[in-house]
C-alpha cells in the first residue's frame, strides 16, 4: 500500500510517468474511524470495481478529521489512531490512502475546487464510491448530484455506498462508540468485526507504577480514548507475544494527569517495552477510573485490580484474536 501525504505530494505523484494513478482509480471518501464492518463494506465496492477495471483502489481520508478540525477537544473521541488506521486499511487490501490535511486552506476549498485539484487533476478518478448524503466544499454545496453530474462530463461514475445493518439499526463509528461508552464491549466487537483495540508506542512515564510495585507500559493518546476506566486485557507485543495484564485508561486524577494515556501492567512480564508498538486488546471492564486521596490508597486498589483481573481470566480461558491489521 502506498501513503500519500497532502495535495502537493498528490500533484507531485500525478505528473510522474511512472505514477500508480497514471491510468486512474476507483476510489472512495471518509474518515474510516474504526475501520468497522460497515467500512469493510464500501472498501469492498471499491476492491471490485476496481479490480474489474484492473485499476488501484484509493481510499481518501483526512487529518485531523473534519470534526476535531471544528470541534477541539469537544469532538467524539477516536475509535483508532492514524497508525492503526493504515494498517487496517492496509490489511483490507487497499492500493493507496490518500491523507489530506484538513486545515484553514483546505477547509476554503469550493465543491467544484476539490472535484478538480484532487479527484480529476490529483486522482483522475474513474469510478467513485461515496454515500447519497455526502457533502463537501466549503460552501456544502458538493453532493452527490454534483458529482455525478460532472463525473458525466468529465468521464467518471458515481456509485452510492452500501448500508451494513446489525439487529436492525445502521453499523456506523457513532454507534460503536456509545456502545463503547456504555461498555458493551461484546455488541461494539460485532460492529467492528474485531474486538476493540488500541494500538500505541510505549513511552518513558512517571516511574510511579515501578515504585508501587506494579510497573507499567505508557501509551500517550492524541486524543481522548472512546473507553475510560481499568480493564483486564490481553496485550501482543512486537515480538508476537501475547500476555495477559490490566490497564487503565483516562486521565489519571490521582496523579492529576493533564493527557489522555493508556497505562498497561502485563502480569508476569520482565523486560523493557519502551520504544515498542504494543496492541492492547479490552476483554472486560474491572471498574471506572478515579481519584484516590493517596498513593497508598491507590496501591491498595492496583492490588484489588490485579487480583480481580485474575479471577476474570481464570473464568475465560482463551483471547480474541481477529484484527483488522
Amino acid at each position: 500500500m502506498r501513503l500519500i501525504r497532502g495535495l502537493t505530494n498528490l500533484k507531485i505523484l500525478s505528473r510522474q510517468v511512472n505514477s500508480p494513478l497514471a491510468e486512474g482509480c476507483v476510489a472512495t471518501i471518509g474518515n474510516f474511524d474504526g475501520v468497522h464492518l460497515g467500512h469493510q463494506t464500501i472498501i469492498d465496492q471499491v476492491k471490485s470495481k476496481a479490480l474489474a477495471l484492473s485499476l488501484p483502489s484509493v481510499v481518501i481520508i483526512f487529518e485531523p478529521q473534519p470534526r476535531e478540525f471544528f470541534q477541539g477537544l469537544e469532538a467524539p473521541p477516536r475509535l483508532m489512531g492514524f497508525r492503526h488506521k493504515l494498517g487496517a486499511l492496509l490489511a483490507a487490501g487497499i492500493d493507496v490512502v490518500l491523507c489530506l490535511k484538513f486545515d484553514d486552506t483546505f477547509r476554503a476549498y469550493s465543491g467544484m475546487g476539490f472535484i478538480e485539484d484532487v479527484l480529476i487533476e490529483g486522482l483522475a478518478v474513474r469510478h467513485l464510491v461515496v454515500g447519497d448524503d455526502f457533502r463537501f466544499g466549503c460552501d456544502r454545496a458538493g453532493d452527490f448530484g454534483l458529482l455525478e453530474a460532472v463525473g458525466a462530463i468529465v468521464g467518471f461514475s458515481v456509485e452510492n455506498t452500501r448500508t451494513i445493518t446489525v439487529e436492525g439499526a445502521r453499523v456506523s463509528s457513532t454507534r460503536i462508540r456509545n456502545l463503547l461508552l456504555e461498555n458493551q464491549l461484546e455488541k461494539a466487537e460485532a460492529l467492528l468485526g474485531y474486538p476493540y483495540r488500541i494500538f500505541g508506542r510505549v513511552v518513558y512515564g512517571r516511574q510511579l507504577g515501578r515504585r508501587i510495585g506494579s510497573p507499567t507500559a505508557n501509551v500517550l493518546l492524541s486524543q481522548m480514548p472512546a473507553l475510560r476506566g481499568v480493564y483486564v486485557v490481553d496485550v501482543t507485543l512486537e515480538n508476537g507475544m501475547t500476555q495477559d495484564g490490566v490497564a487503565n485508561i483516562g486521565l489519571r486524577p490521582t496523579v492529576d494527569g493533564k493527557q489522555p494515556a493508556l497505562e498497561v501492567h502485563l502480569f508476569d512480564f520482565t523486560g523493557t517495552l519502551y520504544g515498542q508498538h504494543i496492541d492492547v486488546v479490552f476483554r472486560h471492564k474491572l471498574r471506572d477510573e478515579e481519584k484516590f486521596d493517596s498513593i497508598d490508597a491507590l496501591k491498595a486498589q492496583i492490588a484489588r485490580d490485579f487480583a480481580a483481573a485474575r479471577v476474570w481470566l481464570a473464568e475465560h480461558p482463551g483471547q480474541s484474536t481477529t484484527d483488522p491489521n
